[in-house]
């Protein structure tokens, strides 16, 4: 299969879909595989280093889509790049469907299959494409808040993790999955009062288990989120119903109770955002306020750490990727997992979760 790897175009988007040792990987595998020219480089990897490793070099995007069966890529297809698609062409990459009805209609316009990263699943139903990225964001999200917390990003002025003699920050994390957990240790380890929220009692146990002292786990209710809101600094949203768009958890009237100079960073915009509120930003704007109240609602938080977050996906994808270009119709005939990953067959939309958010018709694939 000719496989092709295009330089991601979202703004301040420096990761890339593969690394030089997934190219010899597929090459060993007698597979052809393009990278654009400078795709590699926001995470540290050289020309000639995919080069050497087997890679054709070309200038342009589109000879990347004109001549590849499968596109490798890392964020949603930005529109310059569906113009590019051809009917059967196979997209590989993360798509999050159901938040942008606009997108799904484009690419299904376009008679592409898209195999989604986030809606894969392994042997336990985990989520193993979309686990590392909510390790990053879900790190990161505490990093950037304790940032915007600061007087001169317009937050309350005050240090997460307090000084003898004055208390630390009180952080609310709703929901308790790979972003939530993440999030919740590091603020933890830097000396906040942390409460953690989630909707199975069962995950609850699980967290009450492992957590340090300062971490509170709590049931996720309108009442508890409604009381904590009232005393928190920093809120993070961490909620995810895999491949569906997220539920809206907290009101712009609940906003109204919270600390002026409070922040929010809502990890689940990619997904529609679980705040009333949020509307994605970008790294180069993350953050605008309503109701005194700074909102981080970037989409590709792990992007910023390019580096980490492409050595840390590709460890993912790879096997996958391997998997699809050899024959993905075998491949999801033996692992439903991986079937779950096609949201749409040339053109059709074939996942239901997908389908429901944007009201497409949904078409059953068998393999």
């Amino acid at each position: 299969m000719k496989i092709g790897v295009p330089k991601e175009i979202k703004s301040d988007e420096y990761r890339v879909a593969i690394m030089p040792v997934g190219v010899e990987t597929l090459v060993r595998a007698g597979h052809s595989v393009s990278v654009q020219t400078g795709a590699g480089l926001g995470s540290g990897f050289e020309d000639a280093d995919y080069a050497a490793a087997g890679a054709a070099i070309v200038q342009s995007a589109d000879e990347v889509f004109g001549d590849s069966d499968m596109i490798m890529k890392v964020k949603e297809p930005q529109p310059g790049e569906i113009r590019k698609f051809r009917r059967g062409q196979i997209i590989f990459t993360y798509f999050h469907f159901a938040a942008d009805a606009e997108l799904t209609k484009r690419c299904a316009e376009s008679g592409i299959t898209a195999i989604a990263y986030e809606t894969i699943k392994d042997r336990k139903g985990a989520l193993p494409l979309l686990t590392p990225m909510s390790e990053v964001a879900g790190k990161m999200s505490i990093q950037e808040g304790a940032k915007y917390l600061e007087k001169p990003m317009s937050g309350r002025g005050i240090l997460l993790g307090g000084v003898p003699g004055v208390p630390p920050a009180h952080v609310v994390v709703l929901g308790g999955g790979v972003v939530g957990t993440n999030a919740a240790k590091v603020a933890a380890g830097l000396g906040a009062n942390v409460v953690l929220m989630d909707v199975s009692a069962d995950r609850l146990r699980y967290l009450d288990d492992i957590m340090p002292a300062n971490v509170t786990t709590l049931y996720s209710d309108a009442y508890n989120i409604r009381e904590n809101l009232k005393l928190a600094d920093l809120v993070v949203g961490a909620v995810l119903i895999p491949g569906a768009k997220a539920p809206r958890l907290v009101t712009r009237e609940q906003l109204k109770t919270m600390k002026n100079g409070a922040v929010i960073i809502d990890v689940a915009i990619d997904q529609g955002g679980c705040i009333e509120t949020s509307r994605p930003t970008s790294h180069k704007e993350p953050t605008y306020i309503v109701e005194g109240v700074v909102h981080y609602c970037v989409t590709n938080m792990p992007g910023a750490v390019g580096r980490t977050s492409t050595i840390a996906l590709c460890n993912a994808t790879l096997t996958y990727a391997t998997k699809i270009a050899s024959d993905w119709r075998k491949a999801c005939a033996a692992d439903p997992g991986l079937a779950e990953g096609v949201n749409m067959f040339e053109g059709r939309v074939t996942n239901a979760a997908v389908a429901g958010a944007v009201g497409l018709p949904l078409e059953k694939l068998t393999f």
